[in-house]
């Protein structure tokens, strides 16, 4: 194989190195240096003995990112206030054609989601996006962690079991998402406090996460009342050159709202039953940088 032969099979695998690495650590620049390194253990191989590129680079992609987590896991652990994922831009467009390969892959990348599986253990979290988010044979997944198959079906299940019962139920339908989105943000900036109040759901939560590093609650707030009177004052607050536009992140309607042109905070919300169950809001400017070009 060739080192321009070498560099275009590592490119027609990198959405899926980058799509497993940002799914296990919730941070695009822990995922791309994880893909760097791939690429690095890639290149310096021996190549003529690798009969399937896709599983020998999945293989290497998904134990450095275990690696990784276990080293970031400390440090989340002396996070200020929640942990939320950083905003990922999502359109899986013509190269996921199926629907029904959509909806999986933006569910498997949902800020909820993504929440409940910092709560897995590395292991865990390996094989459930693995096998649940791209659809790995128990097999493969068994060769790339250097486990007994039977033992992968048992951290699956496990897994499973655990995201199940801790994800939140909420409604997936695109256009009711978007719609209770731009009602929210009218409701907001038009300082409406009634209609505001009759978009959230009585035991609605809001998350925010700033890492300590700008204004943002540093405990969840829940109850349509407090949620509701929170979100009055932040709109109220007399900002100049603000702009505000929407694109989806995480597979979501999302609101990214710029200060001077450079991203300020991303609003999103969770939906059920035409009620917004849960408002999150990233303020950590860390995880804003990678939006400032969109």
């Amino acid at each position: 194989m060739t080192a321009d032969t070498a560099t275009d099979v590592f490119e027609d695998h990198r959405p899926v190195l980058t799509g497993v690495a940002y799914r296990m650590l919730g941070r695009i620049a822990d995922a791309e240096d994880v893909v760097q390194e791939a690429w690095l253990r890639w290149s310096s191989a021996s190549r003529e003995d690798v009969r399937e590129p896709r599983a020998f680079l999945v293989r290497i992609a998904t134990r450095l990112a275990i690696d990784r987590l276990r080293q970031v896991q400390s440090r989340r652990e002396a996070y200020v206030g929640p942990w939320l994922p950083e905003p990922l831009v999502t359109d899986f467009g013509p190269a996921v054609p199926d629907t029904a390969e959509q909806a999986v892959l933006a569910d498997s990348v949902s800020v909820a989601v993504l929440v409940v599986l910092e709560s897995l253990s590395p292991l865990e979290r390996a094989v459930f996006v693995l096998r649940e988010a791209f659809g790995f044979p128990y097999a493969e997944i068994a060769a790339t962690l250097d486990r007994t198959e039977a033992a992968v079906r048992q951290l699956a299940g496990r897994a499973r079991h655990h995201v199940e019962e801790r994800k939140p139920r909420y409604d997936v339908d695109p256009a009711q998402r978007r719609d209770l989105t731009e009602r929210f943000l009218a409701a907001a900036a038009g300082g409406d406090i009634e209609e505001l109040l009759a978009l959230l759901a009585p035991d609605v939560r809001l998350v925010g996460d700033s890492d300590g590093k700008c204004k943002a609650p540093l405990r969840v707030i829940e109850s349509a009342d407090k949620v509701g009177r929170f979100l009055y004052a932040v709109a109220h607050d007399q900002v100049q050159d603000l702009d505000i536009r929407f694109l989806e992140l995480n597979g979501a309607p999302s609101l990214l709202v710029l200060l001077g042109g450079k991203p300020d905070s991303v609003f999103q919300v969770d939906v059920k039953d035409g009620l917004i169950q849960c408002v999150y809001i990233v303020r950590n400017p860390d995880k804003l940088a990678n939006l400032a070009g969109v």
